[in-house]
Formats: structure tokens, sequence, C-alpha cells
């Protein structure tokens, strides 16, 4: 028997000879085990170095039998750390993920403030949940993921980001890079795009701070914004907007439905100002017949503030907006699309706090209406955005860590109005 395995025996033996349930198992010992318990590290070369030949069934059944073994007294050591607070009545072992069904002794808070440090001395992240008539404690191998500290990648997005927003505002103006004028020779140029590339950068910025603030507030792991370029005319706005990435599970279904809410309102701190600030500055005109160009369709909270500013407008007269007012509306309509209740979206993470187990039956029917959506409004805006959501995301919402604490009251009442608020922000044509 090698040393390792020495060591685990000793250390099952304590466990077994009386020790307290609730002692978590000193760090070097929880170690020693994970190594001869997971893969074998000390003793691979040495069998590596006999295995001339393909092996036989009876050394393949004696691998296996030392793997399910192995898996056992993992999975004893980890039921006695929950047994002072959990009643196990069912226990199960799927590939390295272990799980244990039965009665909470404490509250699911507490539960998981006591359980997650002894997990995490093995190397594994504690998850509770709710699945049929018992709660289950599972067990999942994830190793914990620290801030990386590194903003080349995006720093480099920005700035990118920057020049492909810049040349959007100058076409917005009519004009544009190295077609009427030449950036190197004319910088100052430039300059005209300042307008709505500032406003909107600093509405998706404001929206992206808001989700990796309040994240970090609650200790999860997130990367800073990721901003999207994407070159002009092909790409109307110069970007495809911005992302983070949470790199760790929210804890529970509060701070899950803070931090998605976090964005969007934030977002909207600084569009609905800048969209009264530009609408200020637009002029209202007569359509001629033979009119060309975009229209960018009006959502309901649009109409309001368009005759907070200008009244009834006649008929055969619309609003020539000033390209703060465009930045206004594309942060709108970013938000809108930030709030659809489907799959990892905004929306989505509040759908789960707010609906749990139900989140993909709602994400379905989101699906679903985006695309009646697009078919009696004849928008192809609302199919192609249905179709990317289907193909890059699907329905699926990872849980928190406590899938069991229920949503706060106040949380409730904001997650419906944010569901309102995403009525008030869809334009039935987005552009046409």
């Amino acid at each position: 028997m090698s040393v390792l395995r020495l060591r685990a025996a000793r250390l099952l033996l304590a466990w077994i000879l009386g020790e307290p349930a609730q002692r978590v198992v000193p760090q070097t010992d929880a170690q020693s085990l994970l190594i001869c318990s997971c893969v074998g590290v000390s003793v691979y070369p040495a069998f590596m170095r006999r295995w001339r030949s393909s092996p036989s069934e009876q050394e393949l059944s004696s691998l296996n039998g030392e793997s399910l073994e192995r898996s056992q007294v993992l999975e004893d050591l980890l039921r006695r750390n929950v047994e002072d607070i959990f009643r196990v009545e069912r226990q199960e072992i799927r590939g390295s993920t272990f799980g244990w069904g039965g009665t909470l002794l404490v509250d699911p808070a507490r539960a998981l403030a006591l359980i997650s440090p002894r997990f995490k001395t093995f190397g594994f992240t504690a998850f509770l949940g709710r699945q049929g008539d018992l709660v289950w404690i599972r067990a999942v191998p994830l190793a914990e993921v620290g801030d990386r500290g590194r903003s080349r990648v995006n720093l480099l997005l920005f700035v990118l980001t920057v020049l492909s927003t810049l040349a959007a505002g100058c076409l917005v103006n009519g004009s544009f890079p190295f077609v009427t004028f030449n950036p190197f020779l004319q910088p100052l140029r430039l300059l005209d795009g300042v307008p709505f590339a500032f406003t909107l950068l600093a509405i998706l910025g404001t929206h992206e701070f808001g989700h990796y603030f309040t994240a970090r507030a609650y200790g999860a792991s997130v990367s800073l914004p990721y901003f999207i370029p994407a070159p002009p005319p092909i790409f109307l706005f110069g970007t495809m907007g911005a992302v983070i990435r949470m790199r760790s599970p929210a804890r529970d279904r509060n701070s899950l439905f803070d931090i998605a809410v976090a964005g969007p309102l934030a977002g909207l701190v600084v569009a609905v100002p800048a969209l009264l600030l530009g609408l200020s500055w637009s002029r209202v005109g007569m359509v001629l017949p033979e009119h060309s160009g975009l229209i960018f369709g009006d959502s309901l909270l649009m109409r309001a503030l368009t005759w907070l500013v200008f009244g009834s407008i006649p008929p055969g007269m619309d609003v020539f907006v000033h390209p703060v007012a465009l930045a206004g509306w594309v942060g709108l309509f970013v938000t809108a699309l930030n709030l659809f209740p489907v799959g990892q979206l905004d929306g989505g993470r509040i759908a789960y706090a707010l609906f749990g187990s139900w989140h993909r039956q709602v994400s379905i029917a989101t699906f679903v209406g985006l695309m009646a959506l697009g078919a009696v409004f004849r928008s192809a805006n609302w199919i192609v955005f249905a179709g990317l959501i289907l193909l890059l995301m699907g329905f699926h919402h990872p849980p928190p860590l406590d899938d069991l604490t229920p949503l706060s009251r106040r949380r409730y009442v904001l997650g419906v109005f944010c569901l309102i608020l995403l009525i008030l922000l869809i334009p039935p044509v987005p552009i046409s």
C-alpha cells in the first residue's frame, strides 16, 4: 500500500472512530486523498512502463474496481461533511459528481455557508436545489476561478469600438472616413462622429459596468466589459454591443436577480436623458413622397418622449433626429433586446430568478413570441434575432449555488416591472 493510500486509510479510520461529523478534513490530508482517489498519479508512470500490450479483462476489471472504490471513499468523506445539517435519505454518483437527497436541518443560506468551505477543501463546489419532494446537495468538481487581471484584450476591443463608432457617427452626419475625407489628412473631421459615439459608448459602458460592480459587490468572479466593434456601414451603429463574462455561479436567486437587473436599469439612467437632450436638438420636417432612407421604429416609450418634446406631430411630418437622439434610441433598443426573458440574456436571468425551473418554458414561449412578432409586423429583424438566440444561446440557464432561497418580495415586484418595461421598449418594426 502506497503512502497516499495509508494517509487515506488513516483519515477514514479517524472519521469512523468518532471524530465530529462537522469537522472539516485538514487541507494536507484532503489533498493527499484527492490525488490517490482521482487519477492515481503516483502509480501511473510505473504502470505505463509495465503496460506493453492491451490490458486483459482481469486488469480492466481491477482498474474499474479501484476507481469505484476511490469514488465511494470520496463520497463517504463528502457526505460526512453535510450530515450535521442535512438528513440524507438518498445518494447518487454520476461520473465525478456526487449528490445526496434528503431534508435540510437549517435554512438554505446557512447550509451553503457551512458546506461551501468544506467542499472547497476537496476541490468541489456545493449546489443546493430541489428535485421532487427532496432537497438535493450536489458536489460538482468546479475549480474556483479568480480574477485574472489581464485587460489588454478588453482595452484593444474598446479602442477598436471607439474608432468604429466614430466612423458610424460620421456616417450619420453624411460623411465617412476614406470615402468623403481622408482621416490621416483631415483627422479633425472624425470629431463629427463624437456626439453619436460618445453617447452610445456611455450607455453601453454604464450598462455593462452596472453588471460588473454589482457582481463584484456579491463576490462573484467577473470579467471587465468586452466591447464588440463592428465596421460600418455593414453594421450601421459601429458596434454589436458589449458583454461581460461571469466566471463563477451566482450565490442565490437574489444575487442573480440584482446582477442581471443592474445593467438595464443603469443603462436607462443614461439613455433616457440622452434621448431627451438629443430630441431637443432634433427638428421636425416634412417627409417628401420620393424621400428614401432608414426609418427607426418607435416604441411606446419613444413615442411618449417624442410627444413630451414636440407635442403632436402633423401628418406628413416626422422627426429628423440628432446623432445624440439616435444613440439614445439605440440605447433603448439594446435594453429591450437584453430584457427578453430567454436563455442567458439579462431578461433570461431575471426570469430564472422569478420562475426557477419554469425558465425553459418561459424561454421557449419568448422565442415563439419573437417569431410571431416578426410575422405579424412583417419585420425580419425579430425573426433574425430569434434565430440567433436559438443558434448561439439556446434556452438553458445554469442554477445558482443556492436554488432554494426564494426571491424577495421587493425584487419580485421589480422583476414584474422589468417585464412591463420590455413592452414599453419594443419597437414593432425596429429598422425599415
